[in-house]
Formats: structure tokens, sequence, C-alpha cells
């Protein structure tokens, strides 16, 4: 009997000593995760910041590009040639195509756009195309990754395909 009565008084003491007897809940507060707080910077480059600069050893040495027309109605394709700060008619489109700049190796140095070397490693001729005197498109083509910044048109789809040195420059594409 002394077995039993310990028992039942280990059973009702058990509780207590180990905090399991009968207390209110206290409410533990959960507070929502949120990240620390973070500076915040702007991250945009407006098309007027971004600068070109032709670096002597490559300026005056292309003399055209040569660009690749794709008719989408049609598949059919042409080539036209535009000269380096000049401008070509796209062939029964009532619009142009001005090739602003060549830069045979591209390179970008934060918002400027510049030639590593007058090799073409990296080409890409800075275009503006117009239709009926309204500047519809200003963006870059380049011949190694024609899919990066492609000329949006339902029409008619432009690839850098091509680009030609002065007469004296002995570089060959």
């Amino acid at each position: 009997m002394k077995g039993i009565k310990s028992l039942a008084i280990l059973v009702v003491a058990a509780p207590l000593v180990f905090g399991l007897g009968c207390k209110k809940k206290e409410e533990t507060k959960v507070e929502p995760f949120s990240p620390p707080p973070v500076a915040e910077k702007p991250i945009s480059i407006n098309k007027e910041e971004i600068t070109v600069k032709l670096p002597d050893s490559v300026a005056g040495n292309w003399k055209d590009i040569k660009v690749e027309v794709l008719d989408k109605q049609t598949s059919g394709k042409t080539v036209i040639i535009i000269p380096v700060g000049g401008e070509t008619d796209i062939p029964g489109s009532g619009m142009k195509v001005k090739a602003e700049s060549f830069l045979p190796d591209l390179v970008m140095d934060g918002a400027n756009i510049t030639s590593a070397s007058n090799e073409p490693k990296n080409p890409a001729a800075q275009i503006v195309v117009t239709d009926g005197g309204k500047e519809i498109h200003r963006g870059w083509l380049f011949a190694n990754n024609p899919a990066i910044h492609p000329f949006e048109h339902p029409k008619f789809g432009l690839t850098l395909v091509g680009y030609d040195p002065v007469s004296n420059n002995t570089l060959r594409p």
C-alpha cells in the first residue's frame, strides 16, 4: 500500500514541481518577419545619360555597315549599305535607317559605351529608324548577338551582317 501512496503523491506533485500545473498560459506574440531596412538606390539610366565615346583609333576607320532587312510577310531578305553617319532607305517601306556610329569592339563602362579596340571582336552599330520622318526606333544592332535588343517592327527585321573599313585600313570583317 505504501508504494501506491507514494505513486499517488508523485502523480499529484510532479506537475507542480515541473511547472505543469494549472497556470494561465502566457501568450507569446510572434512578430511577422520583415527584412532589415536597405538603403534604396534607384537603378535607372536614362538614354540621355548614356554616352558613346569613339576612340581616336576607331574614328574615321569604318566607312559603312551592312544591314540585312527581313520582310516578315514574304520572308524576303535584302542587304542595304548604310554609310557610318549617313542614312539609307528601307526599300518599299517609307522608312530610313541612319547609322549613327559603329564600334568594332563594343564595351560598356557604366554609362559609357566605347570600343576596346579597332578589331571587330564585338561589332555593333547604333541606329535610328524613321518612318515618314518620325523616329520609331533608336538602338543598337549587334553582329554577334542579333537577338539582343532587336528592332521591333510588325513587317521588318534588321540584322547587322557586315561592316567595311575605309580603303586605307587593312582590317577585313
